[in-house]
């Protein structure tokens, strides 16, 4: 979709999800500009993919301005890495096997 010079605001496309070289086409298709601050070399950057812009999709800013896009997520912000194969795996047997077998409830200790 291209958007006439004479439209003052214009709505920020979705870049999650999308490579690099996809994001930056999208960007300059809707009259928007591109910065990457984890990314110095973002100009060289083509198939990595985007995890975080801002501002959000859908938002109303005036044509030519930034948007910025992340291609690592921050500390605390996801990208929990690879989960499996998980070591050690755990027993097999389901729960008897995790949980002790309960004693009598009436067996009386005797103090030694």
């Amino acid at each position: 979709m291209h958007i006439s010079r004479k439209t003052p605001d214009v709505r920020v496309p979705r870049l999650v999800g999308l490579m690099a070289v996809d994001a930056r086409e999208t960007a300059r298709a809707q009259g928007l500009l591109l910065n990457a601050p984890d990314r110095p070399d973002f100009h060289l950057a083509v198939v990595d993919y985007v995890v975080r812009q801002y501002p959000r999709p859908g938002a109303a800013v005036p044509r030519e301005s930034m948007v910025y896009v992340w291609f690592d997520f921050g500390p605390g912000e996801g990208g929990g890495g690879v989960h499996e194969p998980r070591i050690p795996k755990p027993p097999r047997g389901g729960l008897q096997r995790e949980l002790d077998e309960p004693g009598d409830p009436y067996m009386v200790l005797s103090s030694p």
